[in-house]
């Protein structure tokens, strides 16, 4: 485990001021920061050159890397990037690409987990293979600016309770294989391999290539150490295959509070 890099992903601190949230993260041992942008502003073209320096210098003094972006649709409202109205579709895209200037703006390297599912799913009069494939085009339309910009999106694989676009890690990769870019991976998130056949280490091996970015959390949604999922096998796998990326917290229940995840997960994490 000592090679590893953890991050945090910030929406679980809520309406914290970012500057303590940064601060909160250095201190309870964490290195990086994974942003949700909805968190910054309803739509990242509200965030302007200044602001983006801002953000930078804050956690760079704060002694933090910028991991990268998730929860990429969750505002402005209303977008869809499968939905068979074209103009829809266009605009959502669009959002994309602004989303990758930001990611790309924020720090080098930079990650862009594509869950969202809402905003992904089949629509009235749109079949499950006509959604993938649109998915898919839209994906390879923003791919050259996001190699341009030095931006990996991550296409992430969902339970079906979230969506019927990409359920496993296969059709993932499948998307990934398709597209043909350094741009486009996937990643893996223990919460959402409910569906997943075979154990979640096997599946981390087999895709090994593609796999660009690790989530940890509990099958119900709780922090790490909450619940009773087995995370040895797969840091096992992590560590065996010296992977260099990162290993980034999401929880979905905030109710303990951020800094109370953050310092109960990584320490955790770390007694394995």
């Amino acid at each position: 485990m000592k090679n590893l890099r953890f991050s945090m992903c910030n929406e679980a601190f809520e309406k914290t001021d970012f500057h303590e949230v940064c601060r909160t993260l250095r201190r309870t041992g964490y290195t990086g920061i994974e942003i949700a942008p909805f968190t910054l502003a309803e739509s990242p073209g509200e965030l302007s050159a200044q602001r983006r320096r801002e953000l930078t210098d804050i956690m760079r003094s704060e002694g933090l890397e910028f991991v990268g972006l998730h929860w990429l649709m969750v505002s402005p409202p209303g977008l869809h990037v499968t939905t068979g109205d074209a103009a829809l579709r266009e605009r959502s895209w669009r959002h994309i690409s602004e989303l990758i200037d930001l990611c790309a703006d924020l720090g080098p390297g930079g990650v862009m987990v594509f869950g969202s599912p809402k905003q992904r799913s089949t629509t009235p009069g749109t079949s499950r293979a006509e959604a993938v494939r649109r998915y898919r085009e839209g994906l390879a339309g923003v791919a050259p600016q996001a190699q341009q910009r030095g931006v990996t999106i991550l296409v992430e694989a969902l339970p079906l309770n979230q969506s019927d676009v990409v359920n496993t890690l296969e059709e993932a990769a499948a998307i990934v294989r398709a597209v043909g870019s350094p741009a486009v991976e996937t990643m893996f998130d223990t919460h959402n391999a409910v569906d997943e056949q075979e154990p979640h280490a096997a599946l981390v091996e087999r895709y090994w290539p593609h796999i660009r970015h690790i989530h940890v959390n509990e099958m119900d949604g709780r922090h790490p150490g909450t619940g009773d999922y087995d995370f040895k096998p797969l840091f096992d796998v992590l560590e065996r295959r010296a992977y260099g990326g990162w290993v980034s917290l999401e929880a979905f229940d905030f109710a303990p509070g951020g800094e109370r995840i953050a310092r109960e997960t990584i320490e955790y994490l770390r007694n394995l």
